[in-house]
Protein backbone atom coordinates (compact mmCIF):
# COMPACT_ATOMS: atom_id res chain seq x y z
CA UNK A 1 0.00 0.00 0.00
CA UNK A 2 1.11 3.45 -0.79
CA UNK A 3 1.17 5.81 2.07
CA UNK A 4 -0.81 9.09 2.01
CA UNK A 5 2.49 10.93 1.93
CA UNK A 6 3.55 9.07 -1.23
CA UNK A 7 0.24 9.67 -3.08
CA UNK A 8 -0.23 13.33 -2.21
CA UNK A 9 0.95 16.11 -4.44
CA UNK A 10 3.12 18.69 -2.67
CA UNK A 11 1.45 22.09 -2.08
CA UNK A 12 4.15 23.94 -3.91
CA UNK A 13 3.59 21.92 -7.06
CA UNK A 14 -0.13 22.72 -7.00
CA UNK A 15 0.33 26.47 -7.06
CA UNK A 16 3.41 27.13 -9.12
CA UNK A 17 2.92 28.34 -12.73
CA UNK A 18 5.52 28.99 -15.35
CA UNK A 19 7.04 32.44 -15.83
CA UNK A 20 6.02 32.35 -19.50
CA UNK A 21 2.36 32.01 -18.55
CA UNK A 22 2.54 34.97 -16.15
CA UNK A 23 4.18 37.15 -18.71
CA UNK A 24 1.63 36.20 -21.36
CA UNK A 25 -1.37 36.97 -19.17
CA UNK A 26 0.06 40.30 -18.03
CA UNK A 27 0.86 41.32 -21.58
CA UNK A 28 -2.67 40.43 -22.68
CA UNK A 29 -4.27 42.52 -19.91
CA UNK A 30 -2.12 45.53 -20.68
CA UNK A 31 -2.95 45.28 -24.38
CA UNK A 32 -6.68 45.16 -23.74
CA UNK A 33 -6.47 48.17 -21.35
CA UNK A 34 -4.48 50.21 -23.86
CA UNK A 35 -6.95 49.35 -26.61
CA UNK A 36 -9.87 50.52 -24.49
CA UNK A 37 -8.13 53.81 -23.74
CA UNK A 38 -7.43 54.42 -27.42
CA UNK A 39 -11.04 53.64 -28.32
CA UNK A 40 -12.32 56.00 -25.61
CA UNK A 41 -10.06 58.84 -26.76
CA UNK A 42 -11.04 58.29 -30.37
CA UNK A 43 -14.71 58.20 -29.45
CA UNK A 44 -14.41 61.47 -27.49
CA UNK A 45 -12.87 63.39 -30.40
CA UNK A 46 -15.51 62.04 -32.78
CA UNK A 47 -18.34 63.06 -30.44
CA UNK A 48 -16.92 66.51 -29.58
CA UNK A 49 -18.21 68.28 -32.74
CA UNK A 50 -21.66 66.77 -32.13
CA UNK A 51 -21.65 67.98 -28.52
CA UNK A 52 -20.61 71.48 -29.62
CA UNK A 53 -23.33 71.51 -32.29
CA UNK A 54 -26.00 70.43 -29.80
CA UNK A 55 -24.81 73.07 -27.31
CA UNK A 56 -25.06 75.79 -29.95
CA UNK A 57 -28.54 74.70 -31.03
CA UNK A 58 -29.74 74.67 -27.40
CA UNK A 59 -28.17 78.08 -26.82
CA UNK A 60 -29.95 79.51 -29.87
CA UNK A 61 -33.28 78.06 -28.74
CA UNK A 62 -32.85 79.45 -25.23
CA UNK A 63 -31.75 82.81 -26.66
CA UNK A 64 -34.77 83.00 -28.95
CA UNK A 65 -37.39 82.19 -26.33
CA UNK A 66 -36.14 82.44 -22.76
CA UNK A 67 -32.84 83.99 -21.65
CA UNK A 68 -30.13 85.84 -23.55
CA UNK A 69 -26.73 87.13 -22.48
CA UNK A 70 -25.76 90.72 -23.32
CA UNK A 71 -22.43 92.52 -23.25
CA UNK A 72 -22.28 96.04 -21.74
CA UNK A 73 -20.31 98.23 -24.17
CA UNK A 74 -20.69 101.73 -22.66
CA UNK A 75 -20.60 103.63 -19.37
CA UNK A 76 -24.22 104.82 -19.55
CA UNK A 77 -25.40 102.52 -16.72
CA UNK A 78 -22.49 102.96 -14.31
CA UNK A 79 -22.10 102.28 -11.40
CA UNK A 80 -24.85 99.67 -11.68
CA UNK A 81 -23.28 98.10 -14.79
CA UNK A 82 -19.64 98.43 -15.81
CA UNK A 83 -18.14 98.30 -19.29
CA UNK A 84 -17.48 94.64 -20.10
CA UNK A 85 -20.12 93.23 -17.74
CA UNK A 86 -22.33 90.44 -19.03
CA UNK A 87 -25.96 90.36 -17.98
CA UNK A 88 -28.71 87.80 -18.46
CA UNK A 89 -31.97 89.10 -19.89
CA UNK A 90 -35.31 87.44 -19.18
CA UNK A 91 -37.31 87.41 -22.44
CA UNK A 92 -40.39 85.72 -20.95
CA UNK A 93 -41.19 88.00 -18.01
CA UNK A 94 -43.15 90.59 -20.02
CA UNK A 95 -45.45 87.89 -21.33
CA UNK A 96 -46.62 87.44 -17.73
CA UNK A 97 -46.54 91.03 -16.41
CA UNK A 98 -46.27 94.62 -17.63
CA UNK A 99 -43.00 96.53 -17.82
CA UNK A 100 -42.53 98.31 -14.50
CA UNK A 101 -40.80 101.52 -13.48
CA UNK A 102 -37.30 100.78 -12.25
CA UNK A 103 -36.81 97.75 -14.52
CA UNK A 104 -33.52 97.64 -16.41
CA UNK A 105 -34.48 96.72 -19.95
CA UNK A 106 -32.62 95.82 -23.12
CA UNK A 107 -34.32 97.09 -26.26
CA UNK A 108 -33.66 97.37 -29.96
CA UNK A 109 -33.22 100.90 -31.29
CA UNK A 110 -33.44 99.94 -34.96
CA UNK A 111 -34.84 102.82 -37.07
CA UNK A 112 -35.14 105.06 -34.00
CA UNK A 113 -32.05 105.79 -31.91
CA UNK A 114 -28.51 106.01 -33.22
CA UNK A 115 -26.13 103.46 -31.67
CA UNK A 116 -24.16 104.57 -28.60
CA UNK A 117 -21.19 102.42 -29.66
CA UNK A 118 -20.16 102.03 -33.29
CA UNK A 119 -19.48 98.37 -34.13
CA UNK A 120 -17.72 97.63 -37.41
CA UNK A 121 -19.20 94.59 -39.11
CA UNK A 122 -16.69 91.96 -40.34
CA UNK A 123 -16.14 91.68 -44.08
CA UNK A 124 -15.91 87.90 -44.51
CA UNK A 125 -18.58 85.23 -43.79
CA UNK A 126 -16.47 83.34 -41.21
CA UNK A 127 -15.91 86.44 -39.10
CA UNK A 128 -19.61 87.34 -39.36
CA UNK A 129 -20.54 83.84 -38.17
CA UNK A 130 -18.12 84.08 -35.25
CA UNK A 131 -19.50 87.50 -34.34
CA UNK A 132 -23.03 86.06 -34.41
CA UNK A 133 -21.97 83.30 -32.03
CA UNK A 134 -20.31 85.90 -29.82
CA UNK A 135 -23.54 87.90 -29.64
CA UNK A 136 -25.46 84.75 -28.74
CA UNK A 137 -23.26 84.23 -25.68
CA UNK A 138 -22.98 87.92 -24.80
CA UNK A 139 -19.30 88.16 -25.75
CA UNK A 140 -19.64 91.10 -28.18
CA UNK A 141 -22.10 94.03 -28.23
CA UNK A 142 -25.00 94.42 -30.61
CA UNK A 143 -24.90 97.70 -32.53
CA UNK A 144 -28.60 98.49 -32.09
CA UNK A 145 -29.13 97.05 -28.61
CA UNK A 146 -29.46 99.44 -25.68
CA UNK A 147 -29.78 98.96 -21.94
CA UNK A 148 -31.52 101.60 -19.79
CA UNK A 149 -33.68 101.96 -16.70
CA UNK A 150 -37.42 102.52 -17.12
CA UNK A 151 -38.50 105.77 -15.45
CA UNK A 152 -41.94 106.31 -17.00
CA UNK A 153 -44.51 103.81 -18.30
CA UNK A 154 -47.54 104.51 -20.54
CA UNK A 155 -49.66 107.36 -19.15
CA UNK A 156 -46.97 108.66 -16.76
CA UNK A 157 -46.11 112.35 -16.52
CA UNK A 158 -42.32 112.53 -16.11
CA UNK A 159 -40.76 115.86 -15.22
CA UNK A 160 -37.51 117.39 -14.07
CA UNK A 161 -36.98 118.88 -11.78
CA UNK A 162 -38.76 119.82 -8.56
CA UNK A 163 -37.45 122.43 -6.08
CA UNK A 164 -35.02 119.85 -4.66
CA UNK A 165 -33.69 118.85 -8.08
CA UNK A 166 -35.52 115.50 -8.19
CA UNK A 167 -37.31 113.83 -11.10
CA UNK A 168 -41.03 113.43 -10.50
CA UNK A 169 -43.38 110.83 -11.93
CA UNK A 170 -47.05 111.80 -11.74
CA UNK A 171 -46.03 114.46 -9.20
CA UNK A 172 -44.23 111.96 -6.95
CA UNK A 173 -40.49 112.65 -6.49
CA UNK A 174 -37.98 109.82 -6.98
CA UNK A 175 -35.11 109.23 -4.55
CA UNK A 176 -32.46 107.97 -6.99
CA UNK A 177 -29.40 108.15 -4.74
CA UNK A 178 -29.15 104.36 -4.47
CA UNK A 179 -28.30 103.89 -8.15
CA UNK A 180 -27.14 107.18 -9.72
CA UNK A 181 -23.49 107.22 -10.77
CA UNK A 182 -21.02 108.15 -8.03
CA UNK A 183 -17.43 109.04 -8.92
CA UNK A 184 -15.22 106.46 -7.15
CA UNK A 185 -12.43 109.03 -6.62
CA UNK A 186 -14.26 112.20 -5.59
CA UNK A 187 -17.44 110.61 -4.24
CA UNK A 188 -19.50 113.15 -6.20
CA UNK A 189 -22.84 111.85 -7.47
CA UNK A 190 -24.61 112.74 -10.72
CA UNK A 191 -27.64 114.99 -10.52
CA UNK A 192 -30.91 113.35 -11.63
CA UNK A 193 -30.66 115.52 -14.76
CA UNK A 194 -28.68 118.56 -15.86
CA UNK A 195 -31.43 119.56 -18.27
CA UNK A 196 -35.18 120.04 -17.64
CA UNK A 197 -37.86 117.98 -19.35
CA UNK A 198 -41.60 117.61 -19.12
CA UNK A 199 -43.26 114.74 -20.98
CA UNK A 200 -46.42 112.64 -20.83
CA UNK A 201 -45.63 109.09 -21.93
CA UNK A 202 -48.02 107.96 -24.64
CA UNK A 203 -49.63 104.48 -24.83
CA UNK A 204 -47.20 101.80 -25.98
CA UNK A 205 -44.15 103.92 -25.08
CA UNK A 206 -41.54 104.10 -22.28
CA UNK A 207 -39.36 106.92 -20.90
CA UNK A 208 -35.91 105.42 -20.19
CA UNK A 209 -32.71 106.82 -18.68
CA UNK A 210 -29.20 105.62 -17.91
CA UNK A 211 -27.90 105.59 -14.32
CA UNK A 212 -24.82 107.59 -15.39
CA UNK A 213 -26.87 110.63 -16.29
CA UNK A 214 -23.98 112.85 -17.42
CA UNK A 215 -22.90 110.49 -20.24
CA UNK A 216 -26.11 108.61 -21.06
CA UNK A 217 -27.73 109.27 -24.42
CA UNK A 218 -31.25 108.39 -23.26
CA UNK A 219 -34.81 109.68 -23.71
CA UNK A 220 -33.65 113.24 -22.93
CA UNK A 221 -31.30 113.22 -25.93
CA UNK A 222 -33.97 111.96 -28.35
CA UNK A 223 -36.83 114.35 -27.65
CA UNK A 224 -36.69 115.55 -31.25
CA UNK A 225 -37.29 112.02 -32.55
CA UNK A 226 -40.73 110.48 -33.14
CA UNK A 227 -42.19 109.66 -29.73
CA UNK A 228 -40.51 112.62 -28.06
CA UNK A 229 -37.62 110.50 -26.80
CA UNK A 230 -39.65 107.52 -25.63
CA UNK A 231 -39.17 103.99 -26.98
CA UNK A 232 -41.86 101.55 -28.16
CA UNK A 233 -42.70 98.79 -25.69
CA UNK A 234 -42.72 96.28 -28.56
CA UNK A 235 -38.99 96.94 -29.10
CA UNK A 236 -38.13 95.74 -25.59
CA UNK A 237 -36.19 92.46 -25.75
CA UNK A 238 -36.43 91.69 -22.04
CA UNK A 239 -35.48 92.58 -18.48
CA UNK A 240 -31.87 92.38 -17.28
CA UNK A 241 -32.06 90.55 -13.95
CA UNK A 242 -28.52 89.41 -13.06
CA UNK A 243 -24.86 90.16 -13.75
CA UNK A 244 -23.00 86.92 -14.51
CA UNK A 245 -19.53 88.18 -15.45
CA UNK A 246 -16.95 89.08 -14.24
CA UNK A 247 -17.04 87.17 -10.96
CA UNK A 248 -16.35 90.31 -8.95
CA UNK A 249 -19.55 91.94 -10.26
CA UNK A 250 -21.95 88.98 -10.00
CA UNK A 251 -25.25 90.04 -8.48
CA UNK A 252 -28.96 90.57 -9.05
CA UNK A 253 -30.57 93.71 -10.51
CA UNK A 254 -33.67 94.41 -8.38
CA UNK A 255 -36.10 97.30 -8.76
CA UNK A 256 -35.03 100.17 -6.44
CA UNK A 257 -37.33 100.85 -3.50
CA UNK A 258 -38.18 104.39 -4.63
CA UNK A 259 -40.36 102.88 -7.37
CA UNK A 260 -42.41 101.04 -4.73
CA UNK A 261 -43.85 104.24 -3.25
CA UNK A 262 -47.62 103.87 -2.73
CA UNK A 263 -48.15 107.49 -3.81
CA UNK A 264 -46.49 106.73 -7.15
CA UNK A 265 -48.81 103.85 -7.90
CA UNK A 266 -51.89 105.68 -6.64
CA UNK A 267 -51.12 108.62 -8.92
CA UNK A 268 -50.56 106.28 -11.85
CA UNK A 269 -53.98 104.75 -11.35
CA UNK A 270 -55.53 108.19 -11.74
CA UNK A 271 -53.59 109.21 -14.86
CA UNK A 272 -55.12 106.75 -17.39
CA UNK A 273 -58.60 107.48 -16.09
CA UNK A 274 -58.25 111.25 -16.37
CA UNK A 275 -59.22 111.57 -20.08
CA UNK A 276 -62.28 109.39 -19.47
CA UNK A 277 -63.24 111.43 -16.41
CA UNK A 278 -62.87 114.66 -18.35
CA UNK A 279 -64.95 113.24 -21.18
CA UNK A 280 -67.73 112.25 -18.81
CA UNK A 281 -67.59 115.62 -17.07
CA UNK A 282 -68.07 117.34 -20.41
CA UNK A 283 -70.74 114.93 -21.64
CA UNK A 284 -73.08 115.37 -18.66
CA UNK A 285 -73.91 119.09 -19.14
CA UNK A 286 -74.14 118.67 -22.93
CA UNK A 287 -76.64 115.84 -22.53
CA UNK A 288 -78.62 117.87 -19.97
CA UNK A 289 -78.85 120.90 -22.26
CA UNK A 290 -79.94 118.77 -25.22
CA UNK A 291 -82.73 117.22 -23.20
CA UNK A 292 -83.98 120.62 -22.02
CA UNK A 293 -83.93 121.89 -25.59
CA UNK A 294 -86.05 118.93 -26.77
CA UNK A 295 -88.58 119.45 -23.96
CA UNK A 296 -89.04 123.09 -24.88
CA UNK A 297 -89.70 122.22 -28.52
CA UNK A 298 -92.44 119.83 -27.46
Amino acid sequence: MRSEAEGAVPDDKQTVTSGAQDAGETSSDEGESGGRKERKQGSFWKELPILIGVALVLALIIKAFAVQAFYIPSASMENTLQIGDRVLVNKIVYHTRDIERGDIVVFNGLDSWDPEVQVQEPGNPVSRALRGIGRTFGMVPGEKDYIKRVIGTPGDHVKCCDTQGRITVNGTPLDERSYLYTDPVTGEQNKPSNEPFDHVVQPGQLWVMGDHREVSSDSRAHRGDPGGGTIPTNRVIGRAFVIVWPFGHIGSLPIPKTFEQPALHAAAAVVPATPIALGLAGAVPITYLRRRHRLRRR
